[in-house]
């Protein structure tokens, strides 16, 4: 080999030693910085999410004292509670012109519903008039609604007056024709130690001379309803009122957010919804089993709210939210996990957790036996959800909300 050949392979090699050399600096140096850039990305995160959540953990007080419970696993959406869009056919009526008509009652073709501004409407040839309120003004935010009220249940009774349960002042009978109103129960009044928070839906006997009531709870308010289901306080009760001897009984306490209200055809019994145990319970009011209570329908596919009666002979049940299966249920998860219940409520308002309940529309109908006849859904709740009431009149379901802007009619004929 020649001496410049020699010369010139060595000086090849030093370079690619000075190369090599050079790659592996540049790898220690992006090594390095991807290493910097984790650890700042890693810091970052702690100092944004995890400090503040070990702080509200630790200083912020919780609004709620939650109680762990566990429901059973939620019944697979097969058979009649195979999830369809029915209710997606509903149409909706005078949108934009009814704030959260909670409850649906109807006196020949002419409709009546309470709203949350605190009216109680009535309906009649497409028109909306204001028959009467029961609170005062002004009404619109959270803070007005105690003094405002909210007319919750309504029922026609046999004289063709209404029957109105106001969550905050009471059962009352109203006129409508004139908006005269009576006072039949104040909240305000102390029943078996217990005065009433929350006053809900009720029921009435055929002669008009038993009113069955219920009164949520003694604790939390309609404004805090949430609360009241993610705590799972057992406060609520079923109670009953005499028209005649104008003295109230309770029939049922220690209910989970005592609901909708709904006397049998045959009014031997009476049901009540136990919305935060997702199940309605029955309470006999004649014969042998008078003064008894049992299970009516055990672990539904959501949380039940008002019922009201079918022309089957059985019973609608509008359901506020569903719990999927299959899928993720929110309210199974959080129900053993009062700890988890806590940190949201410490971080999050009620308005902002139930972002994160997804929208659902479901109304169910169940035979006399309590067994599921059928189903109508609207999966996502894109034009019906949060049904509050399902009322039957003249072929068409009616169906109500607390949240919605609009009252919803979906005809039973075109099923």
């Amino acid at each position: 080999m020649k001496e410049s050949e020699g010369l010139r392979q060595r000086r090849l090699q030093q370079s690619r030693v000075v190369a090599d050399e050079s790659r592996d600096v540049d790898t220690k140096h992006v090594s390095a910085y991807s290493g910097k850039v984790f650890r700042i990305t890693l810091t970052t995160l702690v100092v944004t999410i995890v400090v503040p959540l070990l702080t509200a953990a630790l200083l912020l007080q919780s609004p709620i004292n939650p109680q762990p419970f566990s429901y059973k696993e939620p019944p697979l959406l097969v058979g009649p509670l195979e999830a369809n869009d029915k209710l997606r056919q509903a149409e909706r009526l005078w949108e934009g012109q009814l704030l959260g008509p909670e409850s649906i009652a109807h006196l020949g073709d002419v409709i009546f519903t309470g709203t949350a501004d605190g009216q109680i409407l009535k309906i009649s040839d497409g028109n909306i008039h204001s028959v009467a309120r029961i609170g005062k003004l002004p009404c619109g935010t959270r803070e007005d609604e105690p003094t405002c009220g909210r007319p919750l249940g309504l029922r026609v009774g046999p004289n063709g007056t209404l029957f109105v349960a106001d969550a905050y002042y009471g059962l009352f009978e109203v006129n409508p024709v004139t908006g005269e109103v009576k006072m039949l129960v104040s909240a305000q009044e102390v029943i078996q130690g217990k005065r009433m928070a929350f006053v809900n839906d009720l029921s009435i006997t055929q002669n008009g001379r038993k009113i069955y009531f219920t009164d949520s709870s003694s604790k939390w308010q309609r404004r805090d309803h949430k609360y009241l289901v993610i705590e799972g306080t057992a406060d609520g009760r079923l109670m009953e009122y005499d028209t005649v001897t104008k003295q109230v009984e309770v029939l049922m306490d220690d209910l989970r957010f005592a609901n909708g209200v709904q006397l049998s055809p045959a009014e031997d019994y009476v049901l009540v919804s136990e919305t935060t145990l997702a199940r309605i319970r029955r309470y006999h009011i004649s014969g042998l089993r008078k003064g008894g209570h049992d299970m009516f329908f055990d672990n539904l596919p959501g949380l039940p709210d008002n019922i009201r009666p079918s022309s089957s002979g059985g019973y609608w049940v509008g359901m506020a939210t569903l719990r999927q299966n299959p899928g993720f249920s929110v309210m199974d998860f959080l129900a053993p996990r009062p700890w988890l219940k806590n940190l949201i409520f410490k971080l999050f308002s009620q308005e902002m957790a139930m972002k994160f309940v997804p929208k659902y529309g479901l109304v169910l109908e169940l035979n006399e036996d309590g067994s599921v006849r059928r189903s109508f859904h609207d999966p996502h709740g894109v034009v019906v959800s949060a049904v509050s009431e399902a009322s039957e009149h003249g072929g068409y379901l009616y169906l109500g909300s607390y949240s919605s802007p609009a009252l919803c009619r979906l005809d039973l004929n075109q099923l």
